[in-house]
């Protein structure tokens, strides 16, 4: 009898395709200066590591010598998926490059580091752990690396592992620190290269050169197929209006890929309510005309589409939020708060239902700031709208149930387009290790024509930073890209979402398809496909 392997087994023999670029010996060639200009304090920080050309990557010259590379990598932050795709293209590279080449992982994230927390990476580990999902091989962490007792301790790992490069997958906060690593290395004679992996499935870091963090396909594919399916439970049973709440805390690219894939009732984005400036009442007014109108159609059921982090860009809701951040960090006790708040903040805080104040309240991460994820807004705005229903004298049937689309979206098996990009990115930071490309970012540009065609290259992580307040004080970051408001995708989100409104143009895009027609199996977000157009 033939033995029918699950889809998890079969996946790992997926061979994911590569740019023609990538493929044989390589090098890199300095590719002109990067267009973004660097502001004098960041340039005074990162002094040896700034004004640095952007990399393109070429065939290596026959003549050269390939000698073994030292790698060690890391993941930091939350999962995405296509990360462990991310490692096996590091490793395939290095083996291709040099037999004997080596790479490290080090475990639990950046404190692994820190600690000297390691394994090595060989062929036989890696072998299962091929286009699966998670990050499960070395596990991930939030920790950062910092302080000058960490900074130290870092240099003093990668330097005891005698490291050619050090490659960190995570997020604008993680390649931030990748910088400060890169600049640290370098100032104190260190060899070792670091280089970024962009990482986020709240697809919130992208610029002129990164055209989307990986994870970000993957997790909107996954929550599309639940909303779709929900979006197909309330026509068939036309009860009741599903309040959906989806990952992305400080921008609503999620939001924005899954209503255009899925065409719910409404769709809240969070940087449109910031524009115009609505209030905790109007975002609610705005719900309950859609359900008044569907209602004068017969039509008492639905889907409302969430972002999460979208009471930080509700006026009065950011101002309450950074005053109760201020109160909490100066150990105010939570009795006296209410006294020591605003005037403004204080109306706002006693009209929130009383789940929500202590959620706001008792919530708090590690830097002592609202958790906004578990903040559940879907069952705010839930009870805001009987409210105002009830104000507004409705007098039809309103039945809703509260669903957030979270970490079922961060580790599950990536898409094709992820398991192709991730193990691109991967060769395109080995390619860099070897060319000592410190302080670099690996990019694949050009993601809307087929994956031969795709265009590596490094741009140096300084272009990217900016200085921002945090908690009083100026510090350099990589600034989180929001939703155009101007730009394609929202124009096309805009342009149809009156209709969507008040007909079911409802579509259920299934699940994630990893085999048959090309269009379906390789499809990339509409967020790279119409915002390059």
């Amino acid at each position: 009898m033939k033995t029918v392997k699950s889809l998890q087994e079969s996946r790992i023999d997926y061979k994911p395709k590569l740019p023609h670029s990538l493929e044989g010996a390589l090098a890199t060639k300095a590719d002109g200066v990067a267009t973004s200009q660097i502001a004098p304090t960041i340039e005074n920080l990162f002094s040896h590591i700034s004004n640095k050309p952007l990399l393109s990557i070429v065939p290596m010259s026959s003549s050269q010598k390939h000698l073994p590379l030292r790698v060690g990598v890391v993941f930091s932050g939350g999962q995405a998926s296509g990360g462990h795709n991310v490692i096996t293209g590091i490793f395939d590279a290095l083996q291709k490059h040099h037999p004997d080449s080596v790479l490290i992982g080090f475990c639990d994230g950046p404190n692994g580091i820190v600690k000297n927390k390691r394994t090595i990476l060989t062929e036989q580990l890696l072998a299962s752990y091929r286009n699966q999902g998670g990050f499960d091989l070395i596990g991930s962490g939030r920790d950062k690396i910092e302080t000058a007792e960490q900074l130290a301790a870092a240099r003093q790992t990668v330097e005891s592992l005698n490291l050619d490069g050090l490659v960190i997958i995570g997020g604008d906060d993680s390649n931030t620190n990748a910088a400060v690593l890169a600049e640290y290395f370098k100032s104190s004679g260190c060899k070792t290269s670091v280089i970024g992996v962009p990482k986020t499935i709240d697809g919130d870091l992208k610029n002129e050169y990164i055209e989307i963090s990986f994870g970000f396909d993957t997790a909107c594919k996954t929550y599309s197929e639940i909303i779709g399916n929900l979006l197909r439970d309330a026509l068939s049973a036309k009860k009741c209006y599903y309040f959906v709440k989806v990952m992305g805390r400080s921008a609503s690219h999620i939001a924005l890929e899954c209503a255009l894939n899925t065409h719910p009732n409404l769709t809240l984005i969070s940087e449109e309510v910031a524009e115009k400036r609505q209030t905790l009442r109007e975002v609610t007014g705005e719900i309950v005309d859609v359900i008044i109108s569907r209602a004068a159609l017969g039509k008492e059921y639905g889907l409302i589409l969430i972002p999460e982090g979208i009471i930080e860009f509700i006026p009065e809701m950011n101002v309450l939020i950074s005053e109760l951040n201020q109160l909490l960090a100066q150990n105010v006790k939570l009795e006296e708060i209410s006294r020591k708040l605003s005037a403004a903040s204080v109306s706002c805080f006693e009209a929130l239902p009383k789940g929500i104040q202590e959620q706001l309240l008792l919530t708090r991460d590690s830097h002592g700031n609202v958790q906004v994820s578990k903040i559940e807004t879907e069952r705010l705005f839930i009870e805001l709208v009987e409210k105002e229903l009830k104000r507004r004298n409705y007098s039809g049937k309103f039945s809703a149930q509260p669903f957030f689309c979270g970490y079922e979206g961060r580790s599950g098996l990536p898409s094709n387009f992820d398991a192709q990009y991730c193990y691109a990115l991967g060769h395109v930071a080995a390619v860099l290790v070897n060319a000592k490309a410190n302080g670099y970012i690996c990019c694949l540009r050009n993601l809307t024509q087929p994956v031969e065609k795709w265009i590596p290259c490094g741009v140096p992580l300084v272009n990217m930073l900016t200085i921002e307040q945090r908690k009083g004080k100026e510090k350099a970051v990589i600034k989180k890209a929001l939703v155009d408001l101007g730009g394609n995708l929202f124009a096309l989100f805009a342009q149809n979402r009156l209709h969507w409104a008040k007909e079911d143009a409802y579509r259920s895009p299934g699940p994630i398809q990893f085999f048959g027609p090309s269009e379906l199996t390789e499809s990339i977000p509409l967020t790279v496909l119409i915002n390059c157009f």
